[in-house]
């Protein structure tokens, strides 16, 4: 089982064509089991497969927490994960492919989950986005050795509780909430960090960790803008040196704007 990343060759032209040795991130098949059966396939990076596994159960409703798991165990290999819960649970018959890296699977329905967030008295100034993404991808990350993959870190708008990298970003969600649960982190009334589009499927699992704020370095989709302003989090992209834009919840970052139609 690797660590995240494979070290390769390749050619690369400065002037001329050099032969260099570096590493790619790597990417597998890692199927899920509960109780005997299989529930999933994620394409993913084979790194943290038991927090996946963890968090894909829990943002499924398939868990409420660690205490309906009996027992865990990643093979040797890293291409499965067997889950043992202290209950049965129903096959689900409709999966809806989503739009993540990988073809992204869920068994929820965006739409079907309304749940609003009261106004928490939140504030994250701007200036504090910066400084967390740069925690995020910092020296010795999978992102600074080989590039090629998504973060997500879960802060308290003052500093990193955790963090987790994928080829998927859909994943960094999942593998995140597995780490906050293992860990006891609580994952309500924080902000979420993400290095990749947010798009619905990142929005609904977002909402079910009970996470107000959305901050993404990438853009947003129609559907997340949509959800974000009828659930009230604050969703804001394009976090870039000096700049961002605020799609939803303006008033958490604690300065005045125009009312956007």
């Amino acid at each position: 089982m690797g660590d995240g990343a494979v070290e390769i060759a390749w050619h690369e032209l400065r002037e001329r064509l050099k032969c260099v040795q570096g590493e790619v991130i790597e990417e597998a098949l890692v199927s899920l089991y509960v109780n005997g059966s299989e529930l999933a396939t994620i394409m993913c990076t084979p790194r943290d497969q038991a927090d996946l596994a963890l968090g894909f159960l829990k943002n499924e409703g398939f868990i409420q927490g660690l205490k309906d798991v009996a027992a865990i165990y990643v093979t040797p290999d890293g291409c499965c994960v067997d889950v043992w819960l202290d209950h049965g649970i129903e096959q689900p018959t409709r999966r809806i492919i989503t739009s993540g890296c990988g073809g992204g699977v869920t068994f929820q329905n965006p739409e079907v989950s309304k749940q609003a967030f009261s106004e928490d008295g939140m504030k994250i100034p701007a200036a504090r986005l910066h400084v967390l993404f740069n925690q995020l991808q910092a020296r010795g990350s999978l992102y600074a050795r080989a590039r090629g993959v998504h973060a997500a870190g879960l802060a308290d708008g003052e500093q990193l509780l955790a963090m987790a990298e994928d080829v998927g970003r859909h994943n960094t969600l999942d593998k995140l909430l597995g780490t906050c649960l293992r860990l006891g982190i609580e994952t309500r009334g924080r902000l979420l960090l993400a290095t990749g589009r947010v798009s619905s499927e990142m929005m609904q699992k977002a909402a079910q960790m009970g996470i107000p704020f959305v901050a993404s370095r990438n853009s947003p989709t129609s559907l997340s803008v949509e959800m974000a302003r009828a659930w009230g989090i604050t969703l804001v992209g394009y976090v870039r040196r000096q700049t961002l834009r605020v799609y939803s919840g303006p008033e958490r970052l604690g300065v005045p704007a125009e009312t956007v139609t």
